[in-house]
C-alpha cells in the first residue's frame, strides 16, 4: 500500500487567513484598532458631558477655596510708619494666622471646634432616630397619610432664618416653652440651656430631611420580602432589624452624611435663636464670621480654612469607610468585595432562618 504524506498545513488554510475568513468580514488585525478608535471617542463624549459640571465646581468650590487659603497668608491693615495713616495693603504674614489660631486665640477657637463637633453629634443622632420613624410612619398605608406626609415635612421647608425666629419666640422667658415647663428657663441666655435649645430647634428644623431620604429607601424594597418573612414566624422587630434596616442602608447614610456636612458648616440658627459671641454656641462659621465683620480677613479666611479641612476630613472619611455602603453596592472584587458578599450570604441566612 502507497505512503501518502499529508502536506504541511499552508498558509491558505490556516485560520485567521484571507482565505479562511468569512466573507464581508474585517481582518482581526483591523478590530482591535477600530474598538480602540471607539473606546478613545466615548472617552471624550464623556469628557465633554461632564465639563459643565467641572466648570461650576471650579467657580464655586475651587476658585474660593484658593482665594481663601491665599487671603489666609495675610495680616490685618495697620498703621503705616512712614504717613501714620492705615495702610493700603494687607502685609504679608504667612503662617502668623494659623499660629495665632493655636496660640493667642485657642481658647476661644478649641471652644466653638468642641461647639461644632457636640452640635453635630447630637443633632444628627436625633434626626437619625426621628427621622427613620417619620419615614416607618409615612411609608405605612392608612387614611389621611397625605396629610400625615404634608404635615412631617413642613418643618423642613420653612427656611432656617424664619425657623430661628419661631423658635426664639418659644424660648422667650415669658414664651410657651416655660409655660409648658412651669417655671423659669433663661433660654436664650449663655449657657447649656442654649444649646439644648439650638438642638431642639435644628432637629425640629432637618428630621423631616433624614425621614424623606429613609422613606424614598422604603418604597423600593418589595413587599414579596415581608410576605415571605412573616410566613417565616418573624416579628415586627425582626423585620425591622434584618430587613428593613439593611436594605434601606445606603439612603440612611447618605442622609447622615449629608446632614453631618450640613450641621459642621452650622451657622445662621444659633446666630439668630441664641446671639452673636456667646461662648455655650458658638461655632467655627460664626467664629469666622465674627472676624470677617471687624475687618480681619486674614485670621477670618484662616478660620474658614481649618474649617473647610474639618468638613473635608469628616467627609473624606465618611466615604472611605462606608462607600460601597453608599452606593448599595454588595459586590466588588477582592478582600472587601468577598467581605461584602459574605455579609449578604450571612444576612440571608439569617432572614429565612
Amino acid at each position: 500500500m502507497a505512503d501518502t504524506a499529508i502536506p504541511p498545513r499552508t498558509a491558505a488554510h490556516r485560520p485567521g487567513t484571507t482565505a479562511t475568513r468569512r466573507p464581508g468580514r474585517p481582518p482581526a488585525s483591523s478590530r482591535p484598532r477600530r474598538r480602540s478608535r471607539a473606546t478613545a471617542g466615548t472617552g471624550r463624549l464623556a469628557a465633554l458631558l461632564v465639563s459643565p459640571t467641572l466648570l461650576v465646581l471650579t467657580i464655586v468650590v475651587i476658585y474660593p477655596t484658593l482665594m481663601a487659603l491665599d487671603e489666609s497668608l495675610y495680616g490685618v491693615k495697620g498703621l503705616d510708619p512712614k504717613t501714620g495713616f492705615i495702610s493700603a495693603t494687607e502685609p504679608f504674614v504667612g503662617l502668623k494666622n494659623y499660629t495665632d489660631i493655636f496660640t493667642q486665640a485657642g481658647d476661644r477657637f478649641w471652644n466653638a471646634f468642641w461647639n461644632t463637633t457636640f452640635f453635630t453629634v447630637v443633632t444628627v443622632s436625633l434626626e437619625t432616630m426621628i427621622g427613620v420613624a417619620m419615614a416607618l410612619i409615612m411609608h405605612r398605608a392608612f387614611r389621611g397619610r397625605g396629610l400625615v406626609r404634608a404635615s412631617i415635612l413642613v418643618p423642613w421647608a420653612i427656611p432656617t432664618a424664619i425657623s430661628g425666629l419661631l423658635w426664639k419666640w418659644i424660648f422667650n422667658a415669658d414664651g410657651i416653652a416655660n409655660v409648658l415647663l412651669g417655671h423659669q428657663v433663661l433660654w436664650t441666655a449663655d449657657g447649656f440651656s442654649a444649646k439644648v435649645a439650638v438642638v431642639i430647634a435644628d432637629v425640629w428644623k432637618t428630621a423631616p430631611f433624614v425621614g424623606l431620604l429613609v422613606l424614598a429607601g422604603l418604597q423600593v424594597i418589595p413587599k414579596e420580602v415581608y410576605e415571605a418573612a412573616r410566613l417565616d414566624g418573624a416579628s415586627a422587630f425582626q423585620q425591622f432589624r434584618r430587613i428593613t434596616l439593611p436594605l434601606v442602608k445606603p439612603a440612611l447614610l447618605v442622609a447622615v452624611l449629608f446632614r453631618c456636612l450640613d450641621a459642621l458648616r452650622m451657622f445662621d440658627l444659633p446666630y439668630i435663636l441664641i446671639g452673636a459671641q456667646k461662648g455655650s454656641v458658638e461655632t467655627l462659621s460664626m467664629l469666622a464670621q465674627n472676624e470677617a465683620s471687624n475687618v480681619r480677613f486674614g485670621p477670618a479666611s484662616a478660620y474658614a480654612v481649618l474649617l473647610f479641612l474639618y468638613v473635608f476630613l469628616i467627609a473624606l472619611a465618611f466615604v472611605r469607610l462606608l462607600g460601597a455602603d453608599l452606593t448599595g453596592d454588595a459586590g466588588g472584587t477582592g478582600k472587601s468585595g468577598r467581605r461584602r458578599s459574605r455579609v449578604a450570604r450571612r444576612r440571608v441566612r439569617e432572614v429565612t432562618a
